[in-house]
């Protein structure tokens, strides 16, 4: 669109370089710029729609690290076995209780930050892209229609002025004064001068808007930054803020001792604990009801030496006499090796002992270790004995014989077994540390008369003895 050098020059109208009424549309520009306004109000929308966002993202962190605290809020279960003074595990909780309530309050207060500071920066920004709008619509926007308006006058006169002249030509230039071509002729550069300052004031004012955008541009630039720079230090504080808490969180962690909580446990419990400078139980120290009734005192104690059915050698065994009448064999006087079961038992006043010869002496009887069905089943025996002197076998047989039901002079030189030797079923196992073999003889039986059928009938079951051997403990009256 071309400027004319001078509103006096109309005739320039009619020459051939530029039309009277261009074709052009003059609202082109001032909707051009109106859509550019819209892309820029779009745009702050956009920045306001993130901040709204990250504004109520941050508000919805608060409410869920608020529920987070309550994951710690309660005091810990067992809580007395921690120290409750700070540098301790209680203290470490009561840390992450706080810096937890800190983390939740600075989201809380990004939020409060966000909407209060930043996005007013681009409310204010859309406000003024949106004036900006308006002024442009009643500026340039108003220049464009008087333009509009004034090329229709034009046109119209244009128009009239062609309708003259062909009847000029028709009627050989008869008409009336009004319509003398030259009249209108006049009149069309009269509205077409007027036109072309519709279009110089129209092109200037744009010509105005244009310049003014880019500065209004250059400010709506300024001002995003500006924004996004207040935005980045909100959210700089608020990392920094929540890494300090969280550092603080672990660094209060790190700062517990290794042995803090235990040392406060041990003073605690000092009462309860185990004082690992005190020494260990011991058997021979610990005392219980009954321990050292009369009736728990053996009458004589130690090892005898007593002739296997089958394989005719001694073997040594570990032999008590109890108060209660009962000869008990044992394999060791060990009492913690294992349970000390007698491997044999007889009940003194059901059996018959004969004489004592030197060493040896024979006692008759039935074994009653397994029980009242084994008792039942089980025959007399006559098993001999032999002690290590006959000092010893003397004082054996004296506290047998005064517990025996009954006494006979026969000596094992001279007894015979009254009961048959395929029913005895106690073999004992040659120890070569303790056994002491002897060539197989055939003692004669004691003297059974007077006994009742209870004492000489019967069959016994097998009483395996094995050769363990036996200490006796000379220190304690009656043992060998």
């Amino acid at each position: 669109m071309a400027t004319p050098t001078s509103p006096t020059a109309p005739s320039r109208a009619y020459t051939n370089d530029e039309e009277a009424i261009p074709g052009e549309d003059t609202s082109e520009v001032t909707r051009l710029f109106g859509e550019r306004l819209q892309a820029w109000k779009h745009a702050v929308g956009y920045l306001e729609d993130y901040i709204t966002a990250t504004e109520k993202t941050n508000h919805a962190h608060g409410k869920e690290y608020e529920r987070v605290l309550k994951t710690v809020k309660d005091p810990l279960k067992q809580g007395h076995h921690f120290d409750q003074s700070l540098g301790g595990i209680a203290g470490m909780f009561e840390n992450i209780r706080s810096n937890t309530q800190g983390i939740s309050n600075q989201h809380y207060d990004t939020a409060k930050a966000l909407k209060g500071s930043i996005l007013p920066i681009f409310e204010r920004l859309r406000t003024e892209i949106k004036n900006k709008t308006k002024e442009l619509t009643k500026g340039a926007g108003k220049g464009s229609k008087l333009v509009d308006k004034a090329r229709a006058h034009t046109q119209k006169h244009i128009e009239l002025l062609g309708q003259r002249t062909a009847t000029y030509d028709s009627h050989g230039g008869k008409m009336l004064a009004a319509e003398d071509p030259y009249v209108l002729q006049r009149g069309v550069l009269y509205r077409l001068n007027k036109q072309i300052q519709e279009e110089n004031n129209n092109r200037q004012d744009l010509i105005s808007v244009q310049n003014s955008f880019a500065q209004f541009e250059a400010h709506i630039i300024q001002t995003i930054q500006h924004g996004l720079g207040q935005f980045m230090q909100v959210v700089n504080t608020q990392a920094e803020q929540i890494k300090a808490m969280y550092g603080d969180m672990v660094g209060t962690a790190q700062r517990v001792p290794l042995d803090f909580e235990w040392n406060g446990f041990i003073q605690r419990n000092n009462t309860v604990l185990i004082d690992p400078s005190a020494p260990a139980r011991s058997v021979s120290n610990v005392s219980f009801p009954n321990q050292d009734h009369r009736s728990t005192q053996p009458v004589i104690s130690g090892s005898l030496e007593r002739k296997g059915k089958l394989l005719r050698s001694y073997d040594t065994n570990y032999y008590v006499v109890t108060p209660s009448k009962f000869l008990h064999e044992f394999k060791t006087d060990d009492n913690f090796a294992k349970d000390p079961a007698p491997e044999l038992s007889l009940y003194l006043p059901d059996c018959i002992i004969g004489g004592c010869n030197g060493q040896k002496f024979n006692v008759k009887g039935k074994d009653v270790s397994k029980g009242k069905v084994g008792n039942t089943f089980s025959m007399s025996h006559e098993l001999q004995f032999k002690a290590h002197t006959p000092q010893a076998a003397t004082q054996w047989w004296e506290a047998i014989r005064a517990a025996a039901g009954q006494v006979t002079g026969e000596l094992p030189e001279s007894s015979v077994p009254t009961s048959p030797v395929a029913g005895e079923g106690s073999v004992a196992a040659l120890s070569p540390q303790t056994s002491v073999h002897e060539k197989p003889e055939q003692p004669s039986a004691i003297q059974t008369q007077g006994l009742d059928r209870q004492q000489t009938a019967g069959t016994t079951g097998p009483t395996p003895i094995s050769a363990a051997p036996a200490s006796g403990v000379p220190s304690e009256p009656g043992r060998y």
